[in-house]
């Protein structure tokens, strides 16, 4: 598919001629731009709206938002846009690419054609090569037609071969005259009607679209591994600005931890649980007054908040206790933080013991946290004022 877009721009960039390169071209831009007078050489117009009603003796380039182009066109045509419009004939090739494109006036040379919407709705003298999400061509073709897309409507007569790549429906219309071959890959074969003529024959391939087992399962574990990386470099990061920005409390939480009895971590551990236990029944009683519910919302944000707080610096308390242990300092960097975090996030994917591990460490942070709040927002003394 990547080679398809590859030669399809190749087509659209590529010089549109050299006949008219000795004649005098005209250039014009503007943000709504009417080119009423007629150009003796090639044209190029730009705006966010671009409307031509003067032929050109040459060849036509256009870029703007929206183009419609109702005047012929002695040379080739070069349309790029959001909403293409050719009203008129193309006396020589015609390059467009944009959102929509409708072609109402006839090619005599080759079309090419990039888009989410391409409808050809007269007949194109030349080769047909499109690659849209939805393609019409409505009065055939006197040269090979290639298309890739979706839904892909054919109708008229193609003077020679025909070939379609959809993931969608192809279908042929009444009368249509093919006098090549059809050859067409789809989800499913499309119903050719009895007055449809193929003199080359019709070559058909079942193309799936959709994954199978084994395909499926391999493009599920790579999505889980994405998520899981995507959540562990997240962590790091936040635990690194986390620790670079506020290491006075990381230092007062590891200095708890080393100086602190087992008897009161364990305190301060039941104290986190029973407020994370205590929280969303609370929530939960609050949802059911009329009046509560704003409470109820309030307090859902802040327990949400304290259990990521809580579990960054779970991270952070990990990483610092390693730097006071092994190197014997007690100032906590940002990398203390992001090494921390790293090795958090390894011990929770041990089955059930890294789970419970996380979880005691988690606990024991939120009662610590709610033991600094109280101690902050009610200090015995100008000390603890000064703890965060």
């Amino acid at each position: 598919m990547r080679n398809i877009f590859l030669t399809l721009l190749v087509l659209v960039l590529a010089p549109t001629g050299v006949s008219a390169a000795h004649v005098p071209a005209s250039f014009s831009v503007g943000r709504s731009l009417v080119v009423a007078s007629s150009s003796p050489g090639n044209a190029y117009f730009a705006g966010l709206s671009v409307v031509s009603t003067a032929p050109v003796a040459g060849d036509l380039s256009i870029l703007g938002g929206s183009i419609i182009s109702a005047a012929p066109i002695a040379g080739d045509g070069l349309l790029l846009a959001g909403s293409i419009n050719s009203r008129s004939s193309v006396a020589g090739d015609l390059r467009a690419m944009g959102g929509s494109i409708l072609l109402e006036g006839p090619v005599t040379g080759d079309l090419a054609a990039l888009g989410y919407s391409v409808r050809v709705a007269n007949r194109v003298w030349g080769n047909i090569f499109i690659v849209a999400v939805n393609t019409s061509v409505e009065d055939g073709a006197s040269g090979p037609v290639t298309v890739y897309g979706n839904n892909v409507a054919l109708a008229g007569e193609f003077s020679g071969d025909v070939r379609v790549v959809a993931t969608g429906h192809v279908s042929v219309g009444e009368g249509t005259t093919i006098r090549g071959k059809l050859s067409y890959e789809a989800p499913e074969a499309t119903t050719i009607p009895s007055s449809a003529i193929i003199d080359g024959g019709v070559e058909y391939t079942n193309a799936s679209y959709l994954p199978d087992a084994g395909t499926s399962r391999t493009l599920a574990l790579l999505s889980v591994g994405l998520f899981l990386f995507v959540r562990v470099l997240g962590a790091l990061i936040l635990a690194g600005l986390l620790a670079g920005l506020f290491p006075r409390l990381a230092e007062q939480l590891t200095e708890r931890v080393y100086s602190g009895r087992p008897r009161d971590t364990l305190l301060t551990m039941l104290l986190g649980f029973g407020i994370s236990v205590a929280t969303p029944v609370l929530i939960l009683l609050l949802l059911l007054t009329f009046v509560g519910i704003w409470l109820a919302l309030f307090l859902c944000i802040i327990y949400a908040f304290l259990l990521l707080i809580s579990f960054l610096y779970a991270g952070i308390l990990l990483g610092s206790v390693f730097a006071r242990r092994f190197t014997r300092r007690t100032a906590v960097l940002w990398r203390d933080g992001v090494l921390g975090m790293l090795a958090l996030s390894l011990v929770s994917l041990v089955p059930v013991i890294g789970l419970l591990a996380v979880t005691m460490l988690a606990l024991f942070l939120v009662g610590a946290f709610l033991q600094l709040f109280f101690r902050f927002a009610f200090p015995h003394n100008e000390h603890e004022t000064e703890l965060i």
